[in-house]
């Protein structure tokens, strides 16, 4: 197990804007940075970054945390292996302490799918650079196609020999356990998975190899051209494409994101300087890899080869990139040429001229390119139009879409009205089906549920309270100590917003509703005792998962105040936000212990009443009781400018 110090290094290092800024396009928005959520679909960027809190909160899904719990939601990483994640990134050597053996296995086996993979990469990388048969067969085909040895090395590609044994017996020999590497697809019960092929490994953002693409180079058609590894713990086919660990970084600087067909478009693109480029992992595109793309950029340039017949059928798929807000364009590159092959011929300035020069709008791409094949054929101009009105009816920004209506009436030579009315009626069907399934009965079979499968997301709501409960006053006391309890309410004797709070409640904290903000209360004792400070960061990077949460919800700003001081003005009725401290705790303490006392005046009513009926001899004192607490209860909302009952 990692020690406590060193997490707390850990924890101290990283960046939250540096360490999200690997997986998501972050943009500065005042003193906080915005980018568009990863845990749900979003059209306007909802989360929100605080560099100088070290948090991040969507103000969409509600979504919270710090570094660390990114890495386990996003990454699905766990809690070890997120620090491990920060420590590699930053050059911090961990202290490494006993580990519970449940723990230390479930780690050890996730970490071991890596380096096995790993392995078998280095080994196949290897056999190609420095045997006979790797050298004639493996390289000789990567020079032969125009790689240099350093874009080989770079990413690491290699050769599977035709050896039925070659990849278990080197994992035998060296002690890796044979069933892990059938686990993630390297290995059948029986042979290796790969032979005779060359390898391309495919990465995670973290730069982690996940899988593996392989081509034969023999001519049997029999024999299929590409394989890829089979869908793991560790590699989901779905959410990966191949070269963002690459490319991630000249997305988001360029703003734009090449998508190309092949592993080899990839490799000579980035060999030839142009970066920004990734290819889909052995699938048809989809919402996710999207989503993916979108973390870094809203812009999206598709290149088609030129002999590329499924181009139609192609451009149905493309829909999904028009549901998920991102801007799209098409090249179709010259008859007989894809991205490798032309780069290659022309160059890396030539080829960008060609995108510039012929990148075209998805939808004016795609109604130039039905028009042609439809003719002057009324049947098929009619089909023609349904099928832009079912790309445009995935616009989902409203000004978007009706430019492209406006656009495509006069290219089609259609009125607007009918083009929108079939939109609307597109848009409108959609919506009931959405509305259907969130409808249906809650008893369903196995296979409906299997269907609808996925994360749901909510919009959260806003924390409301029962008008007879006291937990309004009870959170705003933990808002205080958690934002402001380092603050000082008096400079002479150092005392601390914190410790002023808890001496004035202490004796009506076993009376909280809530435990948790009952539990904030409490931490200023423990932090104390552990001669700690309670600062924000205590909160917000607390072990407690529930006190962190509530930390952050009550830290994150959706919005910022407007920067008047800067400008030379200060508020004139009353202190600036920020310094607002010593108000503010003792109203909170005020209106707490308010609410407390009101609750109490009614318990003892009831006791005096019950006294008078058995003429109890505590009757007077339950009326002295009652006296004092009213009298004091007036002395209080005296202060507080309220009225409470008689």
């Amino acid at each position: 197990m990692i020690s406590p110090k060193s997490i707390e290094i850990v924890k101290e290092t990283a960046r939250v804007e540096e360490v999200l800024g690997e997986f998501i396009d972050l943009r500065r928005a005042g003193v906080n940075m915005k980018g568009v959520c990863p845990f749900h679909d979003e059209k306007t960027p909802s989360f929100v970054v605080s560099p100088a809190k070290g948090i991040y909160k969507c103000f969409g899904c509600g979504k919270a945390g710090d570094s660390v719990r990114f890495l386990m939601d996003h990454e699905k990483l766990s809690y070890p292996e997120a620090i491990r994640w920060i420590a590699e990134k930053y050059n911090i050597e961990l202290e490494e302490t006993v580990v519970s053996d449940d723990v230390k296995k479930e780690i050890e086996k996730k970490e071991s799918l890596f380096i096995i993979n790993e392995f078998a990469r280095k080994l196949y990388h290897e056999h190609m650079m420095q045997t006979r048969e790797g050298k004639a067969i493996g390289l000789g085909y990567f020079k032969e196609r125009g790689f240099l040895e350093k874009t080989v090395n770079q990413w690491g590609l290699g050769y599977a020999p035709g050896e039925r044994d070659f990849l278990k017996n080197e994992l035998k020999r060296n002690g890796y356990k044979l069933h892990l590497a059938e686990e993630i697809g390297l290995l059948k019960p029986d042979k290796d998975f790969f032979r005779s092929r060359i390898i391309f490994p495919i990465r995670n953002l973290s730069g982690k190899v996940i899988g593996f693409g392989a081509r034969t180079l023999s001519s049997d058609k029999k024999i299929p051209k590409y394989l890829n590894s089979p869908e793991s713990e560790i590699y989901n086919k779905r959410k990966t494409l191949f070269g963002l660990y690459f490319s991630k970084t000249e997305i988001r600087k360029k703003d734009n994101c090449f998508l190309v067909e092949g592993y080899t478009d990839v490799l000579s693109l980035h060999q030839n300087g142009i970066e920004n480029v990734v290819a889909s992992s052995g699938t048809s595109l989809t919402s996710d890899q999207v989503k993916l793309i979108k973390r870094f950029t809203e812009n999206m340039t598709v290149l088609f080869d030129g002999d590329n017949a499924g181009i139609k059928a192609a451009l149905r798929g493309l829909d999904i990139i028009l549901e998920q807000d991102v801007n799209v364009r098409l090249v179709l590159l010259p008859e007989g040429e894809d991205p490798d092959s032309y780069v290659r011929k022309v160059g890396s300035s030539a080829f960008h001229q060609y995108i510039e020069d012929h990148a075209k709008d998805f939808i004016l791409f795609k109604v130039d390119l039905l028009l042609q094949e439809a003719g002057n054929d009324p049947i098929k101009r009619s089909k023609v139009v349904k099928d832009i009105v079912h790309s445009i009816s995935k616009i989902a920004d409203t000004l978007k879409r009706n430019e492209y209506i406006k656009l495509c009436s006069k290219l089609l030579d259609i009125s607007e009205k009918i083009i929108n009315n079939e939109v609307n009626g597109l848009i409108k069907s959609n919506i009931q089906k959405e509305q259907a399934k969130l409808n249906r009965p809650v008893f369903r079979s196995e296979e409906d549920w299997k269907k609808d499968s996925g994360p749901k997301v909510e919009k959260p709501v806003e924390k409301s309270f029962d008008s007879e409960s006291d937990e309004a006053q009870e959170r705003d006391i933990a808002r205080i100590i958690i934002t402001m309890g380092d603050k000082l309410i008096d400079e002479d004797k150092n005392i601390q917003v914190a410790d002023y709070i808890y001496t004035n409640i202490v004796g009506i904290i076993e009376t909280f509703e809530n435990p948790l903000y009952a539990d904030i209360v409490q931490e200023v004792r423990n932090a104390f005792e552990d001669g700690k400070s309670v600062t924000p960061s205590y909160f917000l990077h607390h072990h407690r998962e529930d006190i962190q949460h509530l930390a952050i919800d009550l830290s994150a700003e959706k919005y910022i105040y407007a920067n008047w001081k800067q400008r030379g003005i200060e508020l004139q009725t009353q202190d600036m936000p920020e310094k607002n401290q010593i108000k503010d705790s003792w109203q909170a303490i005020l209106r707490l212990k308010s609410r407390k006392l009101q609750k109490i005046l009614k318990s003892t009513e009831i006791k005096i009443s019950e006294a008078a009926t058995e003429n109890s001899p505590d009757l007077d004192i339950q009326i002295k009781a009652y006296m004092k607490l009213k009298e004091d209860l007036a002395q209080i909302n005296k202060i507080l400018g309220t009225v409470v009952l008689k």
